[in-house]
């Protein structure tokens, strides 16, 4: 089966199995860096700059960075709906209620139909 994603576009997300917070081995990932490379030049800058600055925008980062996905994208439209849950929860809910509800009538449709009297008829001529 093929998909519509193209398992080369990557999206900067904070890693769920990081040491503190994610954001240096979620850079690492996205930049294809070694993430104790990465981890090493961030201690090194802390040091050399007295702590404050380098911890700052570590924790921003922190915060800012979107969480990386559970499961992975199949589809553009999976992207994109991780994407709006993650920037707008009310959107995907909406999103998620609209989905629901035109599922729910498609279900509703096919009950009415196996429950009615012709059904009924038109399955005892078929035996």
């Amino acid at each position: 089966m093929m998909n519509d994603y193209d398992n080369s576009h990557k999206d900067l997300y904070r890693s769920r199995d990081g040491m503190v917070l994610g954001v240096c081995k979620g850079v690492a990932d996205y930049l294809d860096f070694n993430v104790f490379a990465l981890r090493f030049i961030l201690v090194v800058v802390t040091i050399m700059t007295g702590f404050a600055l380098p911890l700052i925008g570590y924790f921003v980062a922190g915060i800012v960075m979107k969480p990386e996905p559970i499961v992975p994208f199949r589809h553009d439209m999976d992207r994109e709906f991780y994407q709006s849950y993650t920037t707008s929860r009310p959107l995907a809910i909406q999103r998620l209620r609209q989905t629901y509800d035109a599922l729910d009538r498609r279900i509703q449709r096919i009950e009415s139909i196996v429950t009615s009297k012709d059904f009924d008829w038109d399955s005892r001529m078929r035996e």
